[in-house]
């Protein structure tokens, strides 16, 4: 976009309270379309996972674009006795909360996830939650838990090292990386489509000139042949949702993940 538009752009990481630091300063900038934040499908979880927010979830933040959508898969050690998502599934109705999960902890989009899963299928699954995200794949891998739920660019390392299998991968179709690993709906569980992506906000108030400006040329960005390497390279899916689709589908999703969250034990923060 650098290219395209002649302008310098500054990254600057706010890291810290799931991303609620930076959302919210970028929902107090100036309006003038020289502040974007980015953000994924955690986006759709913080109502659910904290009782107040330092800005309003569904108003101080317009959506412009999301892109880059990377499927979440179930992943097991290679030597896993499941060989098979209907194998997991199986042994979990046979033996409910016998069947472990780890993720980097209670209220993270794996645990959201791995409860839908639950749901979606009809069975209970026992959560061992971990410090981070890295700690619980080390636990997959060794065999301390039964499986995790990832999305598939943090864990391609393992895959093609041989210590992790994929059992499934959501989305609509298989990836042109992974083609022997099957989609949910492949495996039997058409029900189960969680996803994450990349989006991008603005704050309110932004002029919708300045918004249309930003979706030609993250549009544009977004098809280019480099963009489609790289997306596919990490084992994600290119794509783009213009101001309108990403909209819509934030609040469906905010939606569901907030029936999710009435399912579980968790509470919020």
């Amino acid at each position: 976009m650098q290219e395209q538009t002649g302008q310098t752009f500054f990254v600057e990481n706010k890291a810290g309270a799931t991303g609620t630091i930076g959302l919210s300063q970028a929902a107090q900038s100036p309006p003038d379309g020289y502040t974007l934040v980015a953000n994924d499908t955690t986006y759709a979880l913080l109502p659910h996972i904290f009782k107040k927010l330092p800005f309003d979830h569904a108003h101080d933040l317009l959506p412009v674009a999301a892109f880059v959508f990377a499927p979440m898969a179930v992943v097991v050690k290679a030597e896993s006795k499941f060989k098979t998502l209907g194998d997991l599934l199986a042994a979990a109705k046979v033996e409910p909360n016998k069947v472990t999960y780890g993720t980097g902890g209670a209220g993270t989009t794996p645990h959201f996830a791995s409860e839908a899963l639950g749901i979606a299928a009809g069975v209970n699954f026992m959560h061992i939650p971990f410090k981070g995200a890295g700690e619980a794949t080390l636990a997959t891998l060794a065999g301390t838990i039964d499986f995790q739920i990832a999305s598939t660019p943090g864990v391609m390392g393992q895959v093609k090292g041989g210590k992790a299998r994929l059992l499934a991968v959501s989305g609509g179709r298989r990836l042109a990386v992974l083609p022997d690993v099957p989609t949910f709906g492949e495996a039997g569980l058409k029900n189960f489509g969680v996803i994450n992506f990349t989006g991008l906000w603005a704050p309110k108030g932004t002029p919708q000139a300045v918004l249309e400006r930003l979706h030609k040329e993250i549009s544009t960005a977004m098809h280019g042949a480099d963009m489609k390497a790289f997306a596919e390279g990490i084992a994600s899916e290119p794509g783009y949702w213009d101001a309108a689709a990403f909209a819509k589908d934030l609040a469906e999703r905010t939606s569901f993940w907030g029936k999710v969250a009435a399912n579980t034990a968790f509470e919020r923060q």
